[in-house]
Protein backbone atom coordinates (compact mmCIF):
# COMPACT_ATOMS: atom_id res chain seq x y z
CA UNK A 1 0.00 0.00 0.00
CA UNK A 2 0.79 3.50 -0.63
CA UNK A 3 0.25 6.80 1.23
CA UNK A 4 1.65 10.28 0.55
CA UNK A 5 3.54 11.55 3.69
CA UNK A 6 2.75 15.38 3.28
CA UNK A 7 0.29 17.53 4.92
CA UNK A 8 -1.30 18.26 7.95
CA UNK A 9 -2.58 15.44 9.45
CA UNK A 10 -4.42 15.76 12.70
CA UNK A 11 -4.20 14.29 15.74
CA UNK A 12 -7.26 13.82 16.50
CA UNK A 13 -9.31 14.13 19.91
CA UNK A 14 -11.65 11.22 20.61
CA UNK A 15 -15.12 12.85 21.61
CA UNK A 16 -16.72 11.76 24.75
CA UNK A 17 -20.14 11.88 26.07
CA UNK A 18 -21.05 13.29 29.80
CA UNK A 19 -21.60 9.55 30.62
CA UNK A 20 -18.10 8.66 29.42
CA UNK A 21 -19.45 6.91 26.02
CA UNK A 22 -17.76 7.67 22.52
CA UNK A 23 -19.80 10.94 20.99
CA UNK A 24 -19.79 9.99 17.42
CA UNK A 25 -22.30 12.63 16.58
CA UNK A 26 -19.54 14.95 17.90
CA UNK A 27 -16.59 12.98 16.31
CA UNK A 28 -17.89 13.16 13.25
CA UNK A 29 -18.97 16.74 13.38
CA UNK A 30 -14.53 17.62 14.04
CA UNK A 31 -13.63 15.18 11.20
CA UNK A 32 -15.88 16.90 9.06
CA UNK A 33 -14.69 20.17 9.99
CA UNK A 34 -11.19 18.92 9.27
CA UNK A 35 -11.84 17.60 6.31
CA UNK A 36 -13.71 20.76 4.60
CA UNK A 37 -10.56 22.78 6.22
CA UNK A 38 -8.43 20.50 3.39
CA UNK A 39 -6.57 18.43 5.60
CA UNK A 40 -4.55 15.73 4.34
CA UNK A 41 -4.73 12.75 6.60
CA UNK A 42 -6.14 11.86 9.76
CA UNK A 43 -4.56 10.15 12.69
CA UNK A 44 -7.06 8.18 15.42
CA UNK A 45 -5.56 6.80 18.61
CA UNK A 46 -2.75 9.14 19.53
CA UNK A 47 -1.73 10.80 23.19
CA UNK A 48 -5.23 13.17 21.81
CA UNK A 49 -6.98 10.99 20.94
CA UNK A 50 -6.62 9.40 25.02
CA UNK A 51 -5.13 5.92 23.33
CA UNK A 52 -4.34 4.64 27.03
CA UNK A 53 -7.96 4.91 28.00
CA UNK A 54 -9.67 3.43 24.88
CA UNK A 55 -10.52 -0.18 24.75
CA UNK A 56 -9.74 -2.28 21.62
CA UNK A 57 -13.70 -2.17 20.71
CA UNK A 58 -13.76 1.32 20.73
CA UNK A 59 -10.69 1.86 18.80
CA UNK A 60 -12.33 -0.28 15.92
CA UNK A 61 -15.54 1.63 16.28
CA UNK A 62 -13.28 4.79 15.64
CA UNK A 63 -11.77 3.68 12.88
CA UNK A 64 -14.37 2.10 11.06
CA UNK A 65 -16.66 5.18 11.60
CA UNK A 66 -13.53 7.22 10.08
CA UNK A 67 -12.91 5.54 7.33
CA UNK A 68 -16.73 5.69 6.35
CA UNK A 69 -16.87 9.35 6.71
CA UNK A 70 -13.30 10.15 4.91
CA UNK A 71 -14.90 7.62 1.90
CA UNK A 72 -11.07 7.59 0.58
CA UNK A 73 -10.77 11.65 0.38
CA UNK A 74 -7.65 11.16 2.76
CA UNK A 75 -5.59 8.02 4.65
CA UNK A 76 -6.81 7.28 7.82
CA UNK A 77 -3.99 6.29 9.97
CA UNK A 78 -4.18 4.41 13.07
CA UNK A 79 -1.61 4.51 16.66
CA UNK A 80 0.39 2.18 18.03
CA UNK A 81 0.96 2.44 21.41
CA UNK A 82 1.33 -1.22 23.20
CA UNK A 83 2.94 -2.40 25.86
CA UNK A 84 3.44 -5.73 23.99
CA UNK A 85 4.81 -6.64 20.87
CA UNK A 86 1.86 -9.42 20.68
CA UNK A 87 -0.52 -6.57 21.15
CA UNK A 88 0.93 -4.25 18.75
CA UNK A 89 0.82 -6.87 15.98
CA UNK A 90 -2.95 -7.60 17.23
CA UNK A 91 -3.89 -3.82 16.83
CA UNK A 92 -2.15 -3.55 13.19
CA UNK A 93 -4.32 -6.35 12.01
CA UNK A 94 -7.40 -5.08 13.34
CA UNK A 95 -6.47 -1.57 11.98
CA UNK A 96 -6.08 -3.40 8.63
CA UNK A 97 -9.10 -5.05 8.58
CA UNK A 98 -11.11 -1.84 9.69
CA UNK A 99 -9.94 -0.11 6.71
CA UNK A 100 -6.89 2.32 8.06
CA UNK A 101 -4.31 3.08 5.36
CA UNK A 102 -1.25 3.34 7.63
CA UNK A 103 0.09 3.39 11.21
CA UNK A 104 1.34 5.58 13.52
CA UNK A 105 3.79 3.94 15.78
CA UNK A 106 5.71 4.66 19.58
CA UNK A 107 8.39 1.81 20.92
CA UNK A 108 7.00 -0.31 23.72
CA UNK A 109 5.00 1.74 26.29
CA UNK A 110 5.86 1.60 29.86
CA UNK A 111 8.90 -0.41 29.33
CA UNK A 112 12.34 1.86 28.92
CA UNK A 113 13.45 -0.70 26.15
CA UNK A 114 17.17 -0.85 24.58
CA UNK A 115 17.80 0.51 20.69
CA UNK A 116 18.21 -3.35 19.98
CA UNK A 117 14.42 -4.14 21.54
CA UNK A 118 13.00 -1.33 19.78
CA UNK A 119 14.31 -1.84 16.46
CA UNK A 120 13.32 -5.80 17.21
CA UNK A 121 9.91 -4.18 18.37
CA UNK A 122 8.99 -2.25 15.47
CA UNK A 123 10.38 -5.10 12.54
CA UNK A 124 7.95 -7.29 13.95
CA UNK A 125 4.83 -5.21 13.97
CA UNK A 126 5.96 -3.57 10.15
CA UNK A 127 6.98 -7.66 8.93
CA UNK A 128 3.31 -8.62 10.53
CA UNK A 129 1.15 -6.03 7.91
CA UNK A 130 0.91 -4.84 4.31
CA UNK A 131 0.33 -1.04 5.95
CA UNK A 132 3.27 1.75 5.59
CA UNK A 133 4.53 2.64 8.72
CA UNK A 134 5.30 6.26 10.59
CA UNK A 135 7.54 6.03 13.42
CA UNK A 136 6.39 8.56 16.34
CA UNK A 137 9.90 9.69 17.86
CA UNK A 138 9.16 11.64 20.63
CA UNK A 139 11.74 11.41 23.53
CA UNK A 140 10.95 13.97 25.42
CA UNK A 141 7.47 12.33 26.88
CA UNK A 142 8.05 9.07 26.15
CA UNK A 143 11.94 8.89 27.33
CA UNK A 144 12.73 6.30 24.19
CA UNK A 145 14.98 7.58 21.16
CA UNK A 146 15.03 6.19 18.09
CA UNK A 147 18.46 7.14 16.63
CA UNK A 148 19.71 7.87 13.12
CA UNK A 149 21.49 4.60 13.70
CA UNK A 150 18.53 2.53 14.55
CA UNK A 151 16.41 4.49 11.57
CA UNK A 152 19.57 2.60 9.32
CA UNK A 153 18.46 -0.38 10.23
CA UNK A 154 14.65 -0.34 9.78
CA UNK A 155 15.10 0.93 6.53
CA UNK A 156 16.93 -1.57 5.37
CA UNK A 157 15.07 -4.45 6.24
CA UNK A 158 11.18 -2.80 6.70
CA UNK A 159 10.30 -1.26 3.32
CA UNK A 160 6.74 -0.25 4.86
CA UNK A 161 8.61 1.72 7.30
CA UNK A 162 8.33 5.25 5.55
CA UNK A 163 8.40 8.01 7.69
CA UNK A 164 8.79 9.44 11.08
CA UNK A 165 6.92 11.86 13.07
CA UNK A 166 9.91 14.13 14.45
CA UNK A 167 9.28 15.15 17.94
CA UNK A 168 12.36 15.76 19.50
CA UNK A 169 12.14 19.43 19.56
CA UNK A 170 15.66 19.76 18.07
CA UNK A 171 14.67 20.61 14.52
CA UNK A 172 18.28 20.10 13.24
CA UNK A 173 17.70 16.53 13.10
CA UNK A 174 15.53 17.51 10.23
CA UNK A 175 18.61 18.41 8.17
CA UNK A 176 20.83 15.37 9.99
CA UNK A 177 17.46 12.57 8.16
CA UNK A 178 17.53 14.71 5.10
CA UNK A 179 21.47 13.86 4.51
CA UNK A 180 21.39 10.73 5.95
CA UNK A 181 18.24 9.27 4.05
CA UNK A 182 17.09 11.45 1.25
CA UNK A 183 13.60 11.14 0.33
CA UNK A 184 13.68 7.72 1.71
CA UNK A 185 12.27 8.86 5.05
CA UNK A 186 9.60 11.09 5.15
CA UNK A 187 9.34 13.59 8.05
CA UNK A 188 6.21 14.82 9.15
CA UNK A 189 6.73 17.63 12.05
CA UNK A 190 5.03 16.59 15.56
CA UNK A 191 5.58 19.51 17.53
CA UNK A 192 2.94 22.68 17.04
CA UNK A 193 5.35 25.25 17.98
CA UNK A 194 8.13 24.33 15.78
CA UNK A 195 5.61 23.20 12.52
CA UNK A 196 6.18 26.20 10.37
CA UNK A 197 9.80 26.15 10.87
CA UNK A 198 10.39 22.47 10.21
CA UNK A 199 8.62 22.76 6.90
CA UNK A 200 10.40 25.53 6.36
CA UNK A 201 13.75 23.25 6.05
CA UNK A 202 12.58 20.26 5.13
CA UNK A 203 9.26 18.81 6.87
CA UNK A 204 7.33 17.05 4.40
CA UNK A 205 4.38 17.21 6.50
CA UNK A 206 2.61 18.29 10.72
CA UNK A 207 0.65 15.60 12.30
CA UNK A 208 -0.54 18.86 14.34
CA UNK A 209 -2.76 19.28 17.68
CA UNK A 210 -4.22 22.66 17.74
CA UNK A 211 -5.87 21.65 14.51
CA UNK A 212 -8.20 20.16 16.38
CA UNK A 213 -9.89 23.65 17.49
CA UNK A 214 -8.58 25.62 14.45
CA UNK A 215 -8.27 23.31 11.01
CA UNK A 216 -8.25 26.30 8.75
CA UNK A 217 -5.57 28.27 10.54
CA UNK A 218 -3.23 25.15 10.53
CA UNK A 219 -4.10 23.87 6.75
CA UNK A 220 -3.64 27.54 5.60
CA UNK A 221 -0.22 27.67 6.96
CA UNK A 222 1.04 24.66 5.72
CA UNK A 223 -0.41 25.78 1.82
CA UNK A 224 0.67 28.96 2.46
CA UNK A 225 4.43 28.25 2.92
CA UNK A 226 4.36 25.48 0.30
CA UNK A 227 3.20 28.72 -2.10
CA UNK A 228 6.37 30.41 -1.35
CA UNK A 229 3.55 33.11 0.75
CA UNK A 230 6.47 32.93 3.67
CA UNK A 231 5.52 36.03 5.13
CA UNK A 232 1.46 35.14 5.38
CA UNK A 233 2.18 32.26 6.19
CA UNK A 234 4.01 34.24 9.41
CA UNK A 235 1.49 36.33 10.23
CA UNK A 236 -0.81 33.75 10.99
CA UNK A 237 1.82 31.36 12.66
CA UNK A 238 2.45 34.36 14.88
CA UNK A 239 -0.97 35.13 16.18
CA UNK A 240 -1.30 30.96 16.67
CA UNK A 241 1.81 30.60 18.48
CA UNK A 242 -0.22 31.20 22.20
CA UNK A 243 -2.47 28.78 21.17
CA UNK A 244 0.38 26.37 19.93
CA UNK A 245 1.97 26.12 23.29
CA UNK A 246 -1.09 24.47 24.30
CA UNK A 247 0.01 21.43 22.87
CA UNK A 248 3.21 20.89 24.65
CA UNK A 249 2.14 20.29 28.11
CA UNK A 250 0.96 17.39 29.59
CA UNK A 251 -2.54 18.80 29.86
CA UNK A 252 -2.44 19.04 26.09
CA UNK A 253 -5.79 16.97 26.11
CA UNK A 254 -7.49 19.36 28.53
CA UNK A 255 -6.59 21.92 27.27
CA UNK A 256 -7.34 21.47 23.22
CA UNK A 257 -10.81 20.26 23.84
CA UNK A 258 -11.18 23.36 25.20
CA UNK A 259 -10.25 25.51 22.62
CA UNK A 260 -12.33 23.00 20.64
CA UNK A 261 -15.40 23.99 22.54
CA UNK A 262 -15.07 27.82 21.65
CA UNK A 263 -15.12 26.93 18.11
CA UNK A 264 -17.92 24.99 18.01
CA UNK A 265 -16.24 21.43 16.85
CA UNK A 266 -15.68 18.98 20.27
CA UNK A 267 -16.27 19.01 23.80
CA UNK A 268 -14.23 19.32 27.00
CA UNK A 269 -15.43 16.25 28.16
CA UNK A 270 -12.24 13.31 29.26
CA UNK A 271 -12.13 10.33 30.21
CA UNK A 272 -10.71 9.71 34.04
CA UNK A 273 -7.75 10.15 35.33
CA UNK A 274 -8.02 12.98 33.66
CA UNK A 275 -9.95 15.54 34.63
CA UNK A 276 -12.02 18.39 33.26
CA UNK A 277 -9.85 22.46 33.86
CA UNK A 278 -11.29 24.12 37.00
CA UNK A 279 -9.84 26.78 38.75
CA UNK A 280 -6.92 29.18 38.33
CA UNK A 281 -5.65 26.83 35.61
CA UNK A 282 -8.91 26.89 33.62
CA UNK A 283 -9.36 30.65 33.94
CA UNK A 284 -5.91 31.19 32.59
CA UNK A 285 -6.30 28.53 29.20
CA UNK A 286 -9.64 30.30 29.25
CA UNK A 287 -7.99 33.75 28.46
CA UNK A 288 -5.59 32.60 25.79
CA UNK A 289 -7.94 30.89 23.91
CA UNK A 290 -10.68 33.92 24.31
CA UNK A 291 -7.50 36.48 23.69
CA UNK A 292 -6.57 34.54 20.56
CA UNK A 293 -10.20 34.46 19.41
CA UNK A 294 -10.62 38.11 19.56
CA UNK A 295 -8.05 38.92 16.97
CA UNK A 296 -8.59 35.70 14.83
CA UNK A 297 -7.46 36.58 11.48
CA UNK A 298 -9.14 36.67 8.28
CA UNK A 299 -7.94 34.12 6.36
CA UNK A 300 -6.62 34.56 2.69
CA UNK A 301 -7.42 31.71 -0.18
CA UNK A 302 -5.38 29.03 0.98
CA UNK A 303 -6.71 26.26 -1.08
CA UNK A 304 -5.40 25.63 -4.68
CA UNK A 305 -2.33 27.48 -4.56
CA UNK A 306 0.26 27.23 -6.98
CA UNK A 307 2.91 25.31 -5.17
CA UNK A 308 6.23 27.19 -5.19
CA UNK A 309 9.39 24.69 -7.67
Amino acid sequence: MSIQWKGVMPAVTTQFTENDELDLQLFRKNINAQLDAGVHGIVLGGTLGEASTLTDEERRILTRETVALVKGKVPVLMNIAEQTTKAAIGLAKTAEEDGAKALMMLPPMRYKASDEEVVAYFKAVANSTSLPIMIYNNPVDYKIEVTLDMFEELLKSCPNIQAVKESTRDTTNITRIKNRFGDRLAIMCGVDTLALESLLIGADGWVAGLVDAFPAETVAIYELQKAGRIQEAINIYRWFMPLLELDISTKLVQYIKLASVYTKIGSEHVRAPRLVLAGNEREQITKIIEDALSVRPELPEYKNLSVLV
